[in-house]
């Protein structure tokens, strides 16, 4: 293993830090991620961290080199060893140490990997924090000394958590749960047999390749096998989980996708009467359906920038009961402690169902319809995006809309919104338009995209 001077700047991100195995992120990258991790805790004052990984087909020689970096600071790791990230999020919790590395890709294709990692009590480092980080790994200034690798297995402590997290009602639901091959495999079927439910799993082989879809289960063509088996088997619903488990995609009844954003709406009506704090979160990308329930409900929504990293602290610092964002990441502190796990997420709407008669698509009939589009993509090197941006925001001010500007320009509508931010993952700009009636979703569409071509020019 050698010290990488030459690391790849483009994989330190928004929220994490993530790329191609092995020509953006190698065993050498992950050894001085590892450097740089362990010097940076013990300049804080910190000596043990926890560190665990997926099971991408790279995860296990990535997590060797990037203990190897850690150990040689004088930092001790306690190693859970192939895990899930909430597993980990609650190792951190329960063993009451907060530094810790995840070596995980997501929801991202096979080859890709990477880490999310927190210096301390306040979460994965996010923004700043990463290229602050990058700065620290490029001095090259390393603690040297001797940790000590011990091994903990959370699994029982995890299922415990679980077991006394839920209280099921007199209804015996049927559930299919696709884990997509990933690292939810390990721990899932195990967990939801724990259960009164009819339990039907499939793709719940753990295999890093991911050989029968993509493991992100908030894009509805991920789903199609889920949607296929709900309707072959009569199941009351679908549930799909990410790569590492911290997300969860659905499907009602009738295979229908569900957006994770009308999941919300179905927990916020479930706990709003129970929780003394009527506050919710949720982020720019979400639909006006979520944040008009949550008026008509009495409640005060919170909206948000995109961003796990983010939104999560966000709820946490504000003491919110419940938040969450479009990309299925949940984080309910109702009676549960904060972290997104999808396997949680999943459960709670079989909870919600073993609880009352009604099925997923009846529970969901009266929410408004509005139509939106997917998340359009547009190029726009990383020097040019923000200030393109900027030009979409003054575009805004000059027509007098009403715009928020916490995450890009989300311009607010009675019948609709239009939303442009740049990407923290690409050299891209990022669109996204809602409305109540096709027509002026196009009337929305044309128009913002209209401007935004011209400035990219």
């Amino acid at each position: 293993m050698r010290y990488k001077e030459d690391i790849n700047k483009n994989i330190f991100r928004g929220y994490d830090i993530r790329g191609i195995y092995p020509s953006e992120i190698d065993e050498d990258t992950a050894y001085t991620i590892g450097l740089g991790f362990g010097s940076y805790v013990r300049d804080l004052g910190k000596k043990t961290c926890i560190v665990g990984h997926d099971n991408r087909l790279s995860s296990p020689s990535l997590y060797e080199a990037l203990t190897k970096g850690i150990l040689e600071t004088g930092v001790d790791i306690i190693s859970l060893g192939l895990c899930t990230t909430p597993m980990y999020y609650y190792a951190c919790i329960k063993l009451k140490v907060y530094s810790g590395i995840m070596v995980t890709a997501s929801h991202n294709p096979k080859d890709d990997n990477g880490f999310k990692f927190a210096f301390d009590e306040s979460g994965n480092c996010k923004g700043q924090e990463i290229q602050d980080f990058l700065a620290y790994i490029l001095r090259g200034n390393f603690q040297k000394g001797e940790g000590k690798l011990s091994t903990y297995n959370i699994e029982d402590d995890y299922l415990e958590l679980f077991r006394t997290h839920l209280n099921f009602g007199p209804r015996r639901v049927k559930v299919v749960i696709d884990p997509g091959n990933g690292t939810t495999s390990i721990i899932a079927k195990k967990l939801y047999e724990m259960f009164p439910m009819d339990l039907v799993v499939i793709n719940g082989e753990s295999d890093g390749t991911f050989p029968n879809h993509h493991p992100d289960p908030c894009v509805e063509e991920n789903l199609s096998q889920l949607k296929k088996k709900v309707l072959e088997v009569h199941a009351d619903v679908g549930l799909a989980f990410d790569g590492d488990g911290d997300r969860m995609g659905m499907v009602t009844n009738s295979a229908k996708f569900l957006p994770n954003d009308l999941y919300m709406i179905l927990m916020i009506r479930d706990m709003i009467d129970k929780v003394p704090k009527k506050e919710f979160l949720y982020d720019v990308k979400c639909s006006k359906a979520l944040s008009d329930e949550i008026s008509r409900l009495g409640g005060k929504g919170i909206c948000y920038r995109t961003g796990n990293s983010y939104t999560k602290a966000k709820v946490r610092d504000d003491d919110l009961p419940f938040g969450g964002e479009l990309s299925g990441h949940v984080y309910f502190r109702d009676r549960w402690l904060g972290f997104d796990s999808g396997l949680y997420a999943g459960l709670r709407m079989v909870e919600l169902l073993s609880r009352c008669s009604e099925s997923v698509d009846e529970l969901t009939k009266d929410i408004p319809v509005y139509y939106s589009t997917s998340e359009l993509k547009f190029s726009a090197s990383d020097d040019v995006k923000f200030s393109i941006v900027d030009k979409i925001g003054e575009y805004a001010d000059s027509k007098n809309y009403e715009h928020l500007d916490i995450d890009g320009v989300k311009v607010l509508f009675d019948d609709g919104w239009a939303l442009v931010r740049a990407s923290n993952t690409g050299p891209n700009i990022t669109a996204r338009f809602e409305a109540n009636t096709k027509e002026r979703l196009e009337e929305l569409q044309n128009e913002f995209i209209t401007v935004l071509q011209e400035l990219l020019k």
